[in-house]
């Protein structure tokens, strides 16, 4: 697939179709895994969104015990 690459400001970008950003669930941020030939571009997602909510709660209700030593 060809991409062209455009003139933003100072920088060029590219622009991802709506179909391509949906497919590879792409939302707010990507990671960039630079090679020497090639760019992959991986969604970053938030799978650890909520985490501190529960685990304040967990606190409250001592909850939160080590389980190894």
């Amino acid at each position: 697939m060809e991409i062209q690459v455009i003139q933003i400001g100072n920088s060029k970008g590219i622009i991802l179709s709506r179909a391509i950003l949906e497919r590879y669930n792409i939302q707010n941020k990507v990671v960039l895994d630079l090679r020497k030939n090639h760019i992959n571009i991986t969604p970053l997602t938030q799978s650890r969104e909520g985490w501190e909510n529960s685990l304040n709660e967990m606190n409250s209700k001592g909850e939160d015990i080590l389980l190894l030593k």
